[in-house]
C-alpha cells in the first residue's frame, strides 16, 4: 500500500512528560563529544545569562524520535518501517533547552509524496512545556525505498504465502 496524501495534517497526542536532567544533557554532550562547559556546569551558564545547563542543539532527538514511533505503530498510515531511510533532520527554535523543563512531544504529519517510486513523509514533532510554552520544532523527511510499487510486491508476497 502506498502511503496515503490522506494523512497530512494528522496529529498524534502529546507524549507523557519528559523532564530534562543535568545528567541526561551531560551524558548526551558526551556522546556527541562535546565538552562545553555550558552542557555540563550551571555557574558557566549562568555566567553566560542561562538559567542552568543548557542541552547541545541536537539535543531534541532524544525526545522527538520516541515520540515519532507513534508513526510507526499507526496500522492505519501502513508504514513498512523496514524500507525507510531517515532523510533529513533540522531543528528550529524558539528557545534553548534546559535542564529542568518539562517537555512534551506532539507529532504532525506535514507531507506525504511519491517522487521516482519512493515515498515521502515529512513530520513535524512540537516539543512544548506542560505551561504550553513553546520550545523547539523538530522536522523529519523519512524515505519509503520503493515506495508504492515495493508496499504491493510486499502485498503480494504475503497473499502468497498465505
Amino acid at each position: 500500500m502506498a502511503l496515503d496524501a490522506g494523512f497530512i495534517g494528522r496529529t498524534y497526542p502529546p507524549t507523557a512528560v519528559y523532564e530534562v536532567g543535568r545528567e541526561k544533557i551531560r551524558e548526551f554532550a558526551d556522546a556527541i563529544g562535546d565538552p562545553n562547559p555550558v552542557y555540563r556546569d550551571p555557574a558557566v551558564a549562568q555566567d553566560l545569562g542561562h538559567r542552568d545547563v543548557l542541552a547541545p542543539p541536537t539535543f531534541p532527538i532524544a525526545i522527538t524520535w520516541p515520540a515519532a514511533t507513534v508513526i510507526i505503530e499507526d496500522p492505519d498510515l501502513g508504514l513498512d518501517f523496514s524500507r525507510v531511510l531517515h532523510g533529513e533532520q533540522r531543528f528550529v527554535y524558539a528557545r534553548p533547552i534546559y535542564a529542568d523543563d518539562q517537555l512534551t512531544a506532539t507529532v504532525i504529519i506535514e507531507d506525504v509524496s511519491e517522487r521516482m517510486g519512493q515515498g515521502f513523509l515529512s513530520t513535524r514533532t512540537d516539543l512544548v512545556t506542560v505551561d504550553g510554552e513553546h520550545v523547539v520544532s523538530g522536522f523529519s523527511k523519512l524515505v519509503v525505498v520503493g515506495g508504492a510499487e515495493a508496499a504491493g510486491a510486499a502485498g503480494a508476497a504475503e497473499g502468497e504465502q498465505s
